[in-house]
């Protein structure tokens, strides 16, 4: 990861308290010197960089907010947002997120993207955030809808996902012309090959020789001939039921039955077998598929990043943390969240699309109401109270025909007005009935039996 060797006293320190996960430090040192989180360190790794290899989000926001370049690159080309998808920090992911970081970007050494990063090391919940800015938070369905259309058209398999920004970006290749599809299927990480299928990844992309280790499999191979040498018998089968052929040959003219068998993955062979019968199940979609992702990013952008600490003094409070004023809301249900919580929700749920009843969205925490996604909330807008309805009392004489002058009930004693006796359903007139001040619930003192009604 490098070192610091020629920054200044307060550098050296300012890393090491980054690599450490001293808050204290590093904000002592800000404090001073705010000018220290832009340094370069000679193009060494940076605070930035420590902070994001070693998960300390909370230093990561901090140099950040101080200025910090987002897309600052050390010796070996790599950003901030790589090393924090190398080791899985995916909090601190969804920081540099905020700050718009460039996911783009490739290192040096192989043309490894974060993608690449996340996918090798099976880390899930990065690789989902990395494709936030890709993933349109729409229903499953507008997204798949292009896909379908191409299969009808009889477009080539290998050219139909390589449409539009999503495609391209799930699909590029490093330098030896491995996808994320290839690293996440040769390591055997099933959630990571299953979400990477569900957004169209090209399953019949293969690779080219470049003279490393991994042309022990073969260029020209394909995801299919990757898990047949990671032997993850789930990973081949999902590749198979999304269209992958057993029957496709590498430079070297082997099957991934022939890979399976090189590196012992015996128990693949009747998987793979060219003439196999062997039944290949229906997966759903990823439960690692949200779609609400890049609305709830988008509006954190818009609003923020010190926005989403900032704690509500009125009742306009978050109904999850019970801190934070909301910001956003739930399109559908309307329920309305801070959007720290709104991010949180979208980068670690994990619930099957049967229980939200739509692919891709996530169970609104208030009502379980499927969330596609998220829309900001006016600051000018006031909550509107609702109020509760009651039933009036009715007024004596509003809707008896009673004449004022009649003796039966001028002559009533003032006793049987006024007196406190059990209330009961006939005395309450319709809706319609002008109400009573609060502080003074009278009893109708109509006295010619019940009080009549619009019906009578």
């Amino acid at each position: 990861m490098g070192n610091s060797f020629g920054c200044s006293a307060s550098g050296e320190r300012l890393v090491s308290a980054a690599r450490d996960g001293d808050l204290v430090e590093a904000k002592m040192l800000l404090d001073c010197n705010p000018y220290l989180a832009k340094y370069t360190f000679g193009g060494l790794n940076s605070p930035l960089h420590f902070a994001a290899a070693k998960g300390h989000n909370e230093i990561v926001s901090l140099l950040l907010e101080n200025g910090a370049d987002v897309n600052s690159r050390n010796y070996c080309g790599q950003t901030a947002v790589m090393q924090a998808c190398r080791y899985g920090h995916w909090e601190v992911v969804q920081t540099l997120l905020v700050f718009r970081c460039n996911v783009m970007r490739a290192d040096y050494l192989s043309g490894r993207t974060a993608l690449h990063l996340a996918a090798i090391n099976g880390h899930v919940k990065c690789l989902r955030l990395i494709m936030a800015d890709f993933v349109p938070s729409v229903p499953y369905e507008a997204i798949t809808s292009q896909t379908d259309a191409n299969r009808s058209d009889g477009v080539n398999v290998k050219n139909r996902c390589e449409q539009g920004d999503l495609s391209k970006f799930i699909n590029k290749a490093a330098d030896d012309g491995i996808t994320a599809l290839h690293m996440a299927a040769l390591n055997g990480y099933y959630d990571c090959v299953h979400l990477l299928l569900d957004l169209h990844a090209n399953f019949a992309a293969v690779t080219f020789h470049c003279g490393t280790s991994m042309d022990l499999i073969g260029a020209g191979s394909t995801p299919l001939h990757y898990a047949a040498c990671g032997g993850n018998l789930k990973c081949c089968q999902i590749l198979l039921a999304r269209g992958a052929s057993r029957m496709t040959l590498n430079c070297n003219g082997w099957l991934p039955l022939d890979v399976a068998r090189m590196w012992g993955r015996h128990w693949l062979e009747p998987l793979l077998a060219p003439n196999s019968d062997s039944i290949i199940p229906r997966f759903p979609t990823s439960n690692h598929l949200l779609l609400p992702l890049m609305s709830a990013l988008n509006i954190a952008r818009e609003c923020g990043f010190k926005s989403m600490g900032v704690t509500s003094d009125d009742g306009d409070t978050c109904a999850v943390c019970l801190e934070r004023v909301c910001s956003v809301a739930a399109d559908g249900c309307g329920h309305e969240l801070c959007v720290k919580c709104a991010l949180y929700l979208c980068s670690t749920s994990n619930i099957q699309s049967e229980m939200t009843g739509s692919s891709g969205s996530i169970p609104c925490p208030l009502c379980r109401h499927g969330i596609i996604s998220f829309v900001k909330l006016s600051s000018a807008t006031e909550k509107e109270k609702q109020l509760h309805l009651s039933l009036s009392i009715c007024n004596s004489c509003i809707l008896h025909n009673s004449d004022a002058e009649d003796p039966v009930s001028t002559c009533l004693p003032d006793i049987r007005r006024n007196r406190v006796a059990m209330i009961s359903s006939d005395v309450f007139c319709p809706v319609t009935c002008s109400p009573f001040h609060s502080s003074a619930i009278p009893v109708c003192t109509c006295n010619n039996g019940k009080c009549p009604t619009f019906e009578s």
